[in-house]
């Protein structure tokens, strides 16, 4: 297990050939939103799915191409050897972070969780089924980016850049 994304450095790795092959194609100022399935507090209820952070691309390096100095920014260039098939995104600083407090987006329903179908078309929609937003083999990209950045404009989150 490790952290990712770091929010503290700003990077994010994957396997470029495998889950993260399509992030590997990332481009500068191309958008990366990050969530998660919360627990809550209270063990009866169910999880929270929620938006935790948005990173805006800075860059896409392969791991094994990031100098001795930066290894310690993210646990995918730490590991030894670092893999030929990881890369690394690194994000904008100010404009890319963790969010100060997480924004539910989901909900139980057709037998998994899914982004809400209100949520969905205020965003003008996901590339996967129903919003299906369990953890898959590959990430679901947003079919109208501009929607979803102004629904997210709308939720007046403040971005922080460090871990919890």
């Amino acid at each position: 297990m490790h952290l990712g994304p770091n929010f503290e450095t700003l990077t994010y790795g994957d396997n470029g050939r495998r889950r993260g092959r399509e992030i590997a194609k990332l481009r500068e100022s191309d958008m990366l939103v990050f969530y998660a399935g919360l627990r809550s507090i209270n063990a009866e209820e169910d999880l929270v799915y929620a938006l935790v952070g948005i990173y805006f691309v800075q860059e896409v390096v392969r791991a094994v191409d990031v100098s001795a100095r930066r290894h310690g920014e993210n646990a995918h260039t730490r590991w030894r050897p670092v893999s030929e098939d990881d890369i690394i995104v690194r994000a904008k600083a100010r404009i890319s972070g963790r969010f100060k407090r997480c924004i539910p987006i989901g909900e139980w329903r057709s037998g998994a969780y899914r982004v809400q179908r209100s949520t969905l078309k205020a965003w003008g929609g996901l590339s996967v089924k129903d919003g299906y937003i369990q953890r898959s083999a590959r990430p679901p990209e947003f079919l109208k980016p501009e929607k979803f950045l102004r629904w997210l404009q709308t939720q007046n989150v403040e971005l922080v850049q460090r871990i919890n």
